[in-house]
Order: structure tokens, then sequence, then C-alpha cells
């Protein structure tokens, strides 16, 4: 029998997998595809660039390549690459001489972003199938670890702060998206559609800066901080919540629905952030 933290990440693994595959059709969710893309952070200039693959299936809460000051030749990790958005996006910038690592433990993920990085024509860019807290990664191998609102789904943060800087090489950098929660209730760090959403796994802000430290990081900072008024937590929480009450296709739920997404967006309004955050390696 699994333990409760892989009984989580089969969950949130599943559940991705059928995000991925979503279409749009009857019943609409209430954040359509593609729509986080162009919200979180990216720039349109980069994202058409693209396959659009790539774009469609970003589940992100920033663009964390962005923020970074990647140099040609450089070596970049990204945890829970996903359809491969960020990997893409890093390959920019290390070039030719450079690469890219992806790590996702989804298959359906894992396919997608092989898919893009292949039509991208891209060989300096390699995915790897995985977990986050226990990389498929050399010790001290990589000049940054980079990741879009992937942590928070983990259930072992901790490991996942400590192979961070197990992975990374001395002076190397941390740069990460991600959403963090104060306070929540009981009720929703319960839930796990909200799960998946990326707030009922989201620790503070001062745990997850802590935990860095913790870690072995150092100068570790909040680059950046968007606090979520209620409307942007009802975006994110509104098409899990209508997986959770079995409205289905055409069923004729999705009025009540937005109606459970509102009332708790108010309850978590002003308690939900999306953050970047930096860290070093010693030297």
């Amino acid at each position: 029998m699994g333990s409760k933290a892989d009984e989580v990440r089969a969950q949130v693994a599943a559940d991705y997998t059928k995000a991925v595959k979503r279409e749009g059709g009857c019943c609409s969710p209430l954040v359509p595809k593609g729509v986080i893309a162009k919200i979180a952070d990216y720039r349109a200039e980069e994202l058409v660039r693209l396959p659009e693959d790539a774009v469609a299936n970003a589940f992100g809460c920033g663009d964390p390549v962005a923020f970074a000051a990647v140099q040609a030749g450089q070596t970049v990790l990204d945890l829970g690459s996903g359809a491969g958005i960020d990997l893409l996006l890093a390959a920019q910038k290390v070039g030719p001489t450079g690469q890219v690592i992806g790590v996702d433990m989804t298959d359906a993920m894992v396919a997608r972003a092989r898919a893009n990085v292949a039509a991208a024509g891209l060989s300096h860019v390699e995915v790897r199938q995985g977990i986050i807290e226990a990389l498929p990664v050399e010790s001290a191998s990589v000049d940054w670890v980079i990741s879009n609102c992937v942590i928070n789904l983990s259930p072992e943060k901790a490991r996942v702060f400590a192979e961070i800087a197990r992975v990374l090489r001395a002076g190397g950098t941390l740069l990460v998206s991600d959403i963090v929660a104060q306070d929540l209730p009981e009720e929703v760090t319960a839930n796990r559609h909200l799960y998946v959403s990326c707030l009922a796994g989201a620790i503070s802000e001062d745990d997850y800066l802590e935990g860095l430290r913790r870690a072995g990081l150092c100068a570790v900072e909040i680059v950046d901080k968007v606090v979520y008024d209620a409307h942007q937590v009802q975006a994110l929480i509104g098409s899990e919540l209508n997986g959770e009450h079995g409205s289905g296709c055409c069923s004729g739920g999705t009025a009540a629905v937005a109606d459970l997404s509102r009332r708790w967006a108010e309850r978590l309004s002003g308690k939900i952030a999306s953050i970047k955050v930096r860290a070093h390696k010693p030297r």
C-alpha cells in the first residue's frame, strides 16, 4: 500500500492528465485552456514563437523565466515542466550551447512536452519522467532551477527544497513562481479539487521561505507578489469545483458551481498570493 504522499501525487497526476486532454465544448469550464498563459505574465511576443499546444496547456501562475538572468551556455532545470512552455522559453535563453531539463511525473504531460520540443526543433531540451521529491538529476549539475506553480502541489515540500539544493551548482540560482496561502480553513485544505487548483496544498509565505533556508539556500527573497482578489480566486477554482460536484457536460450544474466558487472566493480573497521567489546555493 502506498503512502498518503503517493496517493496525493497519483491524484494530482490523474487530474492533470484529464486537464491536458480536455477540450472546449458544451458547458465550457470557467477557465478555458490557454487563458492562464495570457494572464500569468507571459509576453505575447514570446508566446507567438512557441508551439500552440505548449501555450494552450499552460497551467502556471507566472513566468519564472522572465525574471531570470539566464545566460547562454547554462543549464536550466524546470520542476513540473508540464506541456513545456517554460522549457521552450528557457531554451531560447541558453541557446544551443546550453541545456534545458524538464521533470514531470505525469505520462500525458511528458508526452506533450516531448512533442512540443520536437515541434520547436530543439535538440538541447530533454524531458525526464520523475517526481520533484526525488529528481532524476545529478547533484550539483544545474545553474538554474525554475518552476511554475508546481511546488505547492507537492505533499512533501521539505523534500523538494532539499532536492533543489542538491542539484544546484555552487552559486546556482532558484527562481520559481508559486502560490502561497495564509490561514486556509480546513474545508479548503481537505478538498482534493481545490488541491489540484493550487490552493489547498499551498503553505504560507513565511513557511515557504523558511523551508528554502532550512534546505541550505541563502539570499532567499520574494522578487514579485500579487495578492489575489475574489475574482482571481474564483477563476482559479471554478473548473475544479465543477468536477467535484459532478456537473458533467451539459448537465445543468454550471450555475450552481459558479455560485459555490463565488462564495469560496469571497472567503479566500486576500489570503492567496502568487509569488516569485529567488534564492541561491552558497558558493
